[in-house]
């Protein structure tokens, strides 16, 4: 991360996951495929059943009391002083940042905060993970959450973990910082500007001639996969923890 007080821990053998809510409800394969990576490098992955919302929708509408009580149940789930691995940026930016200002900077909330590490950050700092690229040429883009790049500094991550594919091309394209128009509770309370900025997103992605493009942040790809859907453009996003198992798993035996 860019912060220079974060501490990156010498590579251990357990782990918690953090799923978050949207990957259990939308896409909880990128949850599956994300703990083979991680049970790959020899990691053992708990995964508490008792997880459930982060706390950062009551705190981003002002229910400070409410948001305190969710994270004081979530921070109850992960009692082991492993890493807590989180697969969206978003998520990890609120229990990393925002967690221990909710409870006026607890050294225990302190202590748990710095075990959260976003997904790619733990992959690229933690692991030194080296991938073994067994895919087809393809030209993908990646697109950052707001709060992965800005609350995490975890931009640079993605792409290192994508050049290491030595079949598949990075492709940048217009605007590439600019927020898809999500923003949690920001795309209920102001739809008109979140589909006006989710349509120019959608459009540099297509522009940008990609077969594919992948993020961290499912809350950001329902957004845009919603959006190219809409506009019967059949450019769609994965999962950074999907994508990377499928280019470095053996192709399927076509054997008949």
């Amino acid at each position: 991360m860019a912060s220079t007080s974060k501490r990156y821990p010498l590579k251990p053998q357990k782990v918690y996951v953090y799923g978050t809510c949207i990957v259990d409800v939308i896409s909880p394969q990128s949850g599956l495929d994300a703990i083979a990576l991680l049970e790959g490098e020899g990691l053992e992955v708990v995964y508490p059943q008792g997880q459930t919302c982060c706390g950062q929708p009551a705190f981003n509408s002002g229910y400070v009391d409410e948001a305190r009580r969710v994270a004081r149940a979530q921070m109850a789930q992960f009692p082991e002083p492993w890493p807590i691995v989180i697969l969206s940026g978003s998520c990890g930016g609120m229990m990393y940042k925002h967690y221990p200002s909710l409870f006026d900077n607890d050294s225990k909330v302190e202590d748990f905060s710095r075990r959260v590490f976003e997904f790619s950050d733990f992959l690229v700092n933690v692991l030194n993970i080296q991938l073994h690229d067994m895919g087809e040429p393809q030209r993908v883009a990646i697109h950052t959450s707001c709060a992965g790049r800005r609350e995490l500094g975890i931009h640079e991550t993605g792409e290192q973990l994508i050049n290491q594919l030595h079949n598949v091309e990075l492709v940048g394209y217009a605007y590439e910082t600019e927020c898809c128009g999500f923003g949690g509770t920001f795309a209920v309370k102001h739809a008109d500007i979140s589909i006006a900025m989710v349509e120019d997103k959608s459009r540099h992605l297509s522009e940008a001639k990609v077969d594919r493009f992948v993020s961290t942040d499912w809350g950001c790809m329902l957004n845009i996969n919603g959006s190219l859907e809409h506009q019967k453009n059949s450019l769609r996003g994965d999962h950074l923890a999907s994508f990377l198992l499928a280019r470095t798993s053996p192709p399927a035996d076509k054997g008949g």
